[in-house]
């Protein structure tokens, strides 16, 4: 039961008493202030009504009291017209300051479209730029994939460029995350993966120390975290790569990529031993190519993310996305959650997030955000929000789910038997399989029953390199080169003009000997008026044909030089 608030009443008792306290104060009051001779100030007891002038002495003292609240007014007025000036000043420098920002602004617009910026790292076509980088780079490429969704975490593209690319460039299929599926799916994953790629079983460490930390000595207990930071398969793939080294006789370059939260720089982490790579749940958070050293022979390259096309279907798109969840929109989100809910089994949801019967995508996220706390004011649940949580929920590693691999072995057209064959030599395959099988008994796994059932959409299409990136770089080179040449051409605009000048003063001098002509002819005109006339009339109009003929000519090249000024 509540605890009911203490009431204010009181006794009568209580109550007289502190009423005669509250007088015997006040009364002592009163006699403090007349031994000081403080007394109340006498209230004005005004004209008396015999007294001579009392008409006028009333009127002079209104007279004072209207000039008192007119003088009162006019301060009144004069403190309102200092208040509005303050105030007009504030407003003018607030303006004048977001004039001059926007002015910045726009200049800074300006300046960065004049310059030739480089393009942004956290956009597609830098993320496609550095990803090929990676590829021409690797000697040996892994595709790391999601062993809860291995056949989507595929990119036929990729696999494609590396196969066709020629040369002795291996791709090798690394199967991360083994320890949320069942034991029997996985071993059918790798039964199934291996008869296309060598396929690597590999649980990557959760947590790893950094060198750059400073470590502190605390007294409180000790947390055991040695389960946390354990690695598999790490032994397999390092000595895979060793071997591979050995046949090239030179060090080798591993290129890890594939899609976002696939565990690329774990991997990377739990070969070196140390976190030498950043990791996250959100996506995208490896921007560029970063190179790893872990050891002589072997160097690593990670690479940011595959980007998903847009023509994917709405799970892959919502599973593959290089976009992060916080920026996309509200009914992004709530597709890619639905399109996830139609893939699994409903019972097995409903099993594993403790809800009942829900009818549509919606009505679940209202009652998983009841479930959770997840409420807007009001009490109002907050479904963007929760869509948001459990889409990093399922990319991440806290849910365990597990899809089927298909029943007919059909590898797709770019691997043909010779192709299968050229991947797989240099490799001790057996050695291989022995690897995988003691990382797979060394681990724990989940049981069937509380794995979610998950049915794949099959591999997804990815954008590795577009042509216009390609021309666009070749565009940027094109602009340098013209500006280079634009400069070489000014230098030959002033070796040139010497030359053209000399051509006008050439022309300049024909023009005055033929308008020295034309006056003689006139001047011999008028003079005589003979009847030679005509004959004189047809010399000056043929003279005032050449002239004009020149003067035509001294305008354009008087045009031609004024395209160089």
């Amino acid at each position: 039961a509540e605890l009911k608030k203490a009431s204010k009443r009181l006794t009568c008792h209580k109550r007289y008493k502190i009423q005669k306290k509250i007088r015997e104060h006040h009364r002592k009051v009163r006699k403090e202030a007349k031994k000081r001779g403080r007394k109340k100030p006498k209230k004005d007891p005004g004209v008396p009504g015999a007294a001579p002038f009392r008409e006028e002495l009333l009127r002079e003292a209104e007279q004072r009291k209207q000039r008192l609240e007119e003088l009162k007014q006019k301060q009144k007025l004069n403190r309102q017209k200092e208040q509005e000036k303050k105030r007009k000043l504030e407003a003018k420098k607030n303006a004048a300051k977001i004039k001059e920002k926007a002015e910045e602004k726009e200049s800074s617009g300006k300046s960065k479209a004049k310059t030739n910026k480089l393009p942004d790292k956290n956009s597609k076509k830098s993320f496609c730029r550095e990803l090929r980088k990676v590829i021409d780079a690797a000697d040996v490429v892994l595709e790391v994939l999601d062993a809860r969704d291995p056949m989507g975490c595929r990119c036929p593209q990729l696999e494609q460029a590396v196969t066709c690319s020629g040369g002795d460039k291996k791709l090798l299929l690394v199967l991360n995350k083994i320890d949320l599926v069942p034991k029997e799916n996985l071993e059918k994953w790798l039964n199934y993966l291996k008869k296309e790629f060598p396929t690597v079983a590999f649980k990557s460490a959760t947590l790893m120390k950094d060198k750059t930390m400073v470590r502190f000595r605390r007294r409180h207990a000790r947390v055991d975290l040695s389960r946390t930071t354990e690695c598999f398969g790490s032994k397999c793939l390092l000595k895979l790569l060793h071997e591979h080294g050995k046949t090239q006789n030179k060090a080798i370059q591993v290129g890890i990529v594939g899609f976002p939260n696939v565990g690329k720089s774990s991997i990377i982490n739990s070969l070196k031993g140390v976190r030498a790579c950043n990791v996250g749940l959100t996506r995208g958070v490896t921007k560029s190519m970063q190179i790893v050293h872990i050891d002589k022979q072997t160097k690593v390259l990670d690479s940011p993310s595959i980007i998903a096309d847009p023509s994917n279907n709405a799970l892959a798109l919502a599973l593959r996305s290089i976009i992060d969840t916080e920026e996309s929109g509200s009914a992004e989100v709530l597709e890619g959650v639905d399109a996830i809910l139609n893939h699994c089994s409903k019972q097995q949801v409903m099993l594993h997030y403790s809800i009942p019967d829900f009818r549509n995508t919606e009505e679940f996220l209202t009652l998983l955000a009841q479930k959770r706390g997840m409420l807007k004011k009001g009490g109002v649940p907050d479904i963007e929000n929760i869509a948001k949580v459990l889409l990093c929920d399922w990319t991440g590693a806290k849910i365990s789910y597990h899809s089927q691999p298909p029943g007919s072995q059909r590898p797709p057209p770019y691997l043909t038997e010779d192709k299968i064959a050229e991947m797989q030599e240099c490799f001790n395959l057996k050695n291989l399989e022995d690897e995988n099988n003691a990382t797979v008994q060394a681990l724990k796994y989940p049981s069937p029953a509380n794995s979610i059932i998950f049915q794949s959409a099959g591999m997804t299409n990815g954008t590795i390199g577009e042509n216009k990136e390609i021309e666009e770089e070749s565009e940027w080179e094109d602009l340098e080169k013209s500006k280079d040449g634009e400069e070489d051409d000014d230098d030959d605009f002033t070796e040139t003009d010497d030359d053209q000048d000399d051509v006008e003063e050439e022309e300049e001098m024909d023009v005055q000997e033929v308008n020295q002509i034309v006056s003689r002819t006139l001047a011999l005109a008028l003079a005589s008026l003979t009847h030679d006339f005509l004959f004189s009339e047809s010399e000056r109009s043929n003279s005032l044909s050449f002239s004009l003929d020149k003067t035509a000519d001294e305008d354009d090249a008087y045009d031609f030089n004024t395209d160089y000024v």
